[in-house]
């Protein structure tokens, strides 16, 4: 009996708890969501795996297993997002994927993307306020951006004890897209906004293409050098794209390398949503601003476009303010959509593509600026 005692203190079982119980719900409702619903399914099938992992990983003494164990195979794995090395490589084969011609068309749409950067900078108050320091409020802020990879090379940098809440509170709202935007999007427009039709964006010449990476990196690494890992990651997967003589580079970045990289960053933030360290008021309060943060971005995004059509001959769909938040592609989907069901024959997709692939650039250069004004400070 002894002996079989002693095996049983070696299981999962013996260290399960209630924490446990609700982080491994949390891990089938992620799974659900993105079989049942699609909801962004690339990301939450890797995050919820990993948390169920995470959370039936046994303490045996003398055998590593979990994340924060050094030498085990996840603490290996996980190196690359706690040293920030995984979220540039995922903006290289983001940038390699990326078409800027809708917003090299009409470069009035940049303004968009910026402008739905202010939920960041609101939540950054808020988290200050919520008790955060200055490093925790700006890494838990970036989930304004909705962008994924940007928040954990933030909090890998800031805040790298909340970096599973953050990462896991970025991605649920970035899959959650389809479901809290359009309310938003309905309450601040009229249906004579919806409704509003804009012109066939330009064609943009190659030469325009393929000198934009270099002059948006330029421009960017002088501004905000923080930014420089995801914005010349970025620019530079945009390059190979778009030079058209490094066709197996780009298409590599594209596809292998930033689906590996996906599964592990997927898998590895998953992993270090431990229930002792994630059930906490901290992880709450991150939700609560991560929610506040992203419906802020998105209103900011629609208020601009109709601030900005005071001043415009050719007005501007307010909806396509709210693809500002750097969700690509899918609030330029939701945008289209909305759009869509007012008028079947308004197409908006391609206008919404501009503010959107402009709030990536914007969402990596606020990270950079949160980087340089905190990265110094405890």
């Amino acid at each position: 009996m002894d002996t079989f005692f002693e095996f049983l203190s070696t299981t999962g079982f013996a260290n399960l708890d209630w924490k446990n119980g609700v982080m491994i719900l949390i891990a089938f409702t992620f799974i659900y969501l993105a079989i049942a619903h699609d909801y962004e399914p690339l990301l939450l099938v890797p995050i919820g795996f990993g948390i169920l992992v995470g959370n039936i990983i046994p303490v045996i003494p003398g055998m590593s297993l979990g994340y924060l164990d050094e030498g085990s195979v996840i603490n290996i794995l996980y190196y690359g997002v706690g040293q920030g090395i995984y979220p540039p490589l995922i903006f290289l084969g983001i940038g390699a994927m990326t078409d800027f011609s809708t917003m090299l068309s009409n470069p009035k749409l940049v303004l968009l993307g910026a402008a739905a950067q202010v939920g960041i900078f609101l939540t950054l108050i808020g988290a200050l306020f919520l008790g955060f320091s200055g490093k925790e409020a700006a890494s838990t802020a970036i989930i304004g951006g909705a962008d994924g990879p940007t928040a954990i090379f933030l909090s890998s940098q800031l805040a790298p004890h909340l970096l599973g809440a953050i990462a896991v509170a970025a991605y649920s709202y970035m899959a959650l897209v389809p479901v809290i935007q359009p309310p938003i999007m309905k309450l601040l427009t009229t249906k004579k906004e919806r409704l509003m039709r804009m012109k066939a964006p330009r064609v943009v010449s190659k030469k325009e293409k393929i000198l934009f990476p270099i002059g948006a990196f330029i421009i960017c690494a002088l501004i905000a050098p923080g930014s420089i890992p995801l914005v010349g990651m970025l620019c530079f997967g945009n390059l190979l794209k778009e030079s058209c003589v490094t066709e197996r580079l780009a298409n590599t970045a594209r596809n292998a390398l930033i689906d590996t990289v996906t599964i592990l960053l997927g898998f590895c933030v998953g992993a270090s949503t431990q229930a002792e360290y994630f059930l906490t008021l901290d992880s709450i309060k991150i939700f609560a601003l991560g929610a506040a943060a992203f419906a802020m971005a998105t209103a900011g995004g629609l208020l601009f476009a109709k601030f900005m059509n005071l001043f415009l001959k050719e007005k501007i769909n307010p909806l396509v303010g709210a693809a500002g938040v750097s969700a690509v592609p899918d609030s330029a989907r939701v945008v289209q959509h909305v759009g869509h069901k007012e008028d079947p024959n308004n197409f908006l997709l391609m206008h919404a593509m501009a503010p959107n692939v402009a709030g990536v650039i914007g969402s990596a250069i606020a990270a950079g600026v949160l980087l340089g004004k905190f990265g110094g400070f405890n």
